[in-house]
């Protein structure tokens, strides 16, 4: 297996290479034929290049099976004519990655008890970059509105829909699909159609239709009520950071971009400028995002890829451990563990974590 590592902004240098060392080590131990290649890209490479996303990143991206992207600080890019390429956008549109996946778990006694899984369609709905062909998802007639164009199509709505119910099938067999139907008729009215003709397709699996609203107040007080939850774009990404932040933090959220021949794993959180350079910042959540592009490759229909399952459980199992023990958590946890520290916690775990499987 050939993965991408884009190292990103802020403190993405530093968990990429927290999350590479911990890919380093259950490669080794497990004899896996992994091929880790990293690559710069955000703000260091527009200074450099005059653009953050040079067309290297396109040729590494080729010549790989899937991509660990690093958080990006898209915020203070300028526009995209003056060379600040949001990454992240542009994986998911033009790798066609239709499905973004952010399980929400209780790894440890911080937060809420939750096990459910978000599944957000990932290429269209309200976000102005990924609405058009050509011109923009937004724009101003006059100096005093401005408007936004939402995007919903049967054929994007069908793949993340047929996304969620095969996790389901895996779970606890219940897919809620999140919307507001009510209110957005046409959009969200076609969103619901489309899911529930995926949902005929699989019986056995409950489906359950939430409005958006109460969808967030279920969310806070009743987690376990969900197993898989199916949503818009924009209505994921928020949902998704909220089930996070519940489940222990953002710090803790994992995430995976998937296509049909092609998965970026992505940390749910942002870049965090403010402690960049410090050696603080929590690696778990692009750790366990790299597991989960393990897991997808391990699942494809080729025996000599299994071996990639029990090195994304290994990671997991080894992430959960170090996080038991409160001396080891990093700051946003409670604790006072360095990210390099933790990183090492995590790979001194996996030795003895394989001897006993």
């Amino acid at each position: 297996m050939k993965i991408a590592l884009f190292t990103g902004d802020g403190i993405g240098p530093e968990i990429s290479a927290a999350t590479n060392n911990v890919l380093i080590t259950v490669r080794d131990q497990l004899g896996l034929n992994l091929e880790i290649s990293a690559q710069p890209v955000g703000l260091s490479e527009l200074d450099r290049y005059g653009t953050t996303a040079p067309a290297s990143v396109w040729d590494l991206v080729k010549n790989c099976d899937g991509a660990i992207l690093a958080p990006l600080s898209t915020y203070a890019y300028p526009k995209p004519e003056d060379g600040g390429v949001n990454l992240s956008s542009e994986f998911r549109t033009k790798l066609n990655l239709s499905s973004n996946v952010r399980p929400c778990v209780s790894l440890c006694d911080v937060g809420q008890a939750m096990d459910l899984v978000v599944v957000r369609e990932n290429t269209e709905g309200f976000y102005a970059v990924r609405t058009m062909f050509q011109g923009a998802g937004e724009f101003m007639p006059d100096a005093d509105s401005a408007f936004a164009i939402r995007k919903i199509t049967r054929v994007a709505t069908r793949r993340v829909a047929q996304t969620a119910f095969e996790l389901a099938a895996e779970r606890r067999k219940k897919v809620s699909v999140i919307h507001k139907a009510n209110v957005l008729k046409l959009s969200d009215g076609l969103f619901l159609d489309e899911v529930r003709q995926v949902a005929k397709q699989y019986p056995a699996i409950e489906l359950e239709e939430v409005l958006v609203d109460a969808a967030a107040s279920l969310l806070v007080r009743e987690p376990s009520s969900f197993d898989v939850v199916l949503t818009s774009n924009m209505f994921g990404d928020i949902l998704s950071n909220l089930t996070a932040e519940l489940s222990g933090g953002l710090g803790l959220g994992p995430s995976l971009n998937i296509g049909e021949n092609f998965a970026v794993a992505q940390a749910s959180h942002g870049s965090a400028p403010d402690i960049a350079g410090q050696n603080i910042a929590n690696p778990v959540a692009l750790t366990l995002s790299a597991a989960m592009l393990l897991d997808w490759y391990g699942n494809q229909p080729s025996a000599f890829r299994k071996p990639y399952l029990m090195a994304a459980s290994t990671i997991r199992s080894a992430v959960r451990e170090v996080l038991a023990r409160t001396s080891s958590r990093t700051r946003d946890m409670g604790g006072s563990t360095s990210t390099t520290d933790f990183s090492q916690s995590v790979c001194n775990a996996i030795p003895s974590l394989l001897a006993s499987a």
